[in-house]
C-alpha cells in the first residue's frame, strides 16, 4: 500500500496549538451538518491520525479546512482533538485565519468562517491581531449546586459560548502553572459530577468545558482562567468560547455593558480581549487575540505502522 500524506500547518494562540489540514484531508460534500457526519461517522482514522499520539497531543486541536457552503462565507471549518469534535473554538479560529494570511490567501480586512454552530465573522487586523465575532452565547442557568467528591459543594454558571461550559467561582484553588495537576483532578471531577448527576445545557447538552474563574494576576486583567477541555487537556490560552460564557454570564448579571473591554487571563498568563453586543439570544461576543505560525509539515501516513492512525486517548471512552 502506498504512503498517505497529509499536509499542515501549525500555530498556536495565546499557548494553545491548532494544526490546520491544507491538504490529504477527506473530501466533504452535502451540508454542512452532513459534512461533520460524515468525517465523524467514517474518518475518525484521520482525525485520531492528525491529533493523537505519536504525530500530535492531546493538547492539539485540528482544523479540516473544506469549501464553505454558506455563500458569504470566505471558508469553512470542522475543528476536533483526541477525543472528537468540537462545535467551534475561538482560538482555533484565530489560527485559522492567521495560517490563511500565512499562505497568502487572506488580506486585513473581514473574512467569514462557517463552523458547525453557526457562520462567524472574523477581522484580520494590519498588526496581525484577530477579532472574532462569535456565535450568539447566553447563559442558561446560574448558581448550580455540585457536591464535587473529596472537596464539598460548588456553584456554578452553565453557559453556551459556541461549546458548553460550567463556569465556577467559589472553587477555592489557585489558579497558578504549579497547581495544573491539582486544577486538572478537580475539574475533572465536577464534569464526573456533572454527569453522573445528569446535569446538562439545554435540551440536554452534554457539558464538556469546566471553567474554573479567579482575579486576574494585574491589575488592569479583569479575570483568569483555568479551562478543562473535552479530552482532560488543559487550554493554554484564555479560551475563545470560554470567554464567550463568561461575557455571556457578566452581561447577564449586569457586571459589563455592551462594548465595554474585559481581559481574560490563561493559567499561562495570554491574554484575550473581549467584548460583547446585546442580542435576543443572550450576547454576540467578540474575542480578540493573535496567532504564531510555528510549522508547514508534511504527515506520513505508513500502512506498516501500527499505530498510524494515532494511539487512542485514555480519555476518549469517558469523554465520549
Amino acid at each position: 500500500m502506498p504512503l498517505n500524506t497529509i499536509r499542515v500547518i501549525d500555530s498556536h494562540t495565546g499557548g494553545e496549538p491548532t494544526r490546520v489540514v491544507i491538504d490529504g484531508g477527506p473530501q466533504l460534500t452535502g451540508s454542512f451538518a452532513d459534512r461533520v457526519k460524515t468525517l465523524q461517522k467514517n474518518h475518525e482514522n484521520f482525525r485520531a491520525a492528525v491529533c493523537n499520539e505519536p504525530r500530535g497531543s492531546d493538547v492539539l486541536v485540528g482544523a479540516l479546512l473544506t469549501p464553505p457552503v454558506d455563500p458569504t462565507a470566505t471558508a469553512g471549518v470542522i475543528f476536533f482533538n483526541n477525543v472528537g469534535y468540537l462545535g467551534m473554538c475561538g482560538h482555533g479560529t484565530i489560527g485559522v485565519v492567521t495560517t490563511l494570511a500565512w499562505q497568502g490567501l487572506l488580506l486585513p480586512g473581514i473574512h467569514r468562517i462557517e463552523t458547525p454552530v453557526g457562520t462567524v465573522t472574523t477581522e484580520l487586523h494590519a498588526s496581525g491581531r484577530v477579532s472574532v465575532r462569535n456565535v450568539p452565547s447566553f447563559r442558561h442557568a446560574k448558581d448550580v449546586e455540585v457536591e464535587v467528591p473529596g472537596h464539598g459543594t460548588v456553584h456554578g454558571d452553565i453557559a453556551f459560548g459556541g461549546n458548553w461550559f460550567f463556569l465556577c467561582a467559589d472553587h477555592g484553588k489557585t489558579l497558578a502553572q504549579e497547581n495544573i495537576e491539582e486544577l486538572v483532578d478537580f475539574s475533572w471531577r465536577i464534569r464526573l459530577t456533572l454527569e453522573s448527576k445528569n446535569i446538562t445545557g439545554r435540551s440536554g447538552a452534554h457539558i464538556d468545558h469546566i471553567e474554573l474563574t479567579s482575579s486576574g494576576s494585574l491589575p488592569h486583567i479583569n479575570s483568569k482562567n483555568f479551562v478543562l477541555c473535552p479530552g482532560k487537556a488543559y487550554d493554554r490560552s484564555p479560551c475563545g468560547t470560554g470567554t464567550s460564557a463568561k461575557l455571556a454570564c457578566l452581561a447577564a448579571d449586569g457586571k459589563l455593558k455592551p462594548s465595554e473591554r474585559w481581559l481574560q487571563e490563561s493559567i499561562i498568563g495570554s491574554v484575550f480581549e473581549g467584548s460583547f453586543e446585546p442580542d435576543e439570544a443572550g450576547i454576540i461576543p467578540t474575542i480578540e487575540g493573535i496567532a504564531y505560525v510555528m510549522a508547514e509539515t508534511t504527515l506520513v501516513i505508513d500502512p506498516n505502522d501500527p499505530y498510524r492512525n494515532g494511539i487512542p486517548s485514555v480519555q476518549q471512552a469517558i469523554s465520549n
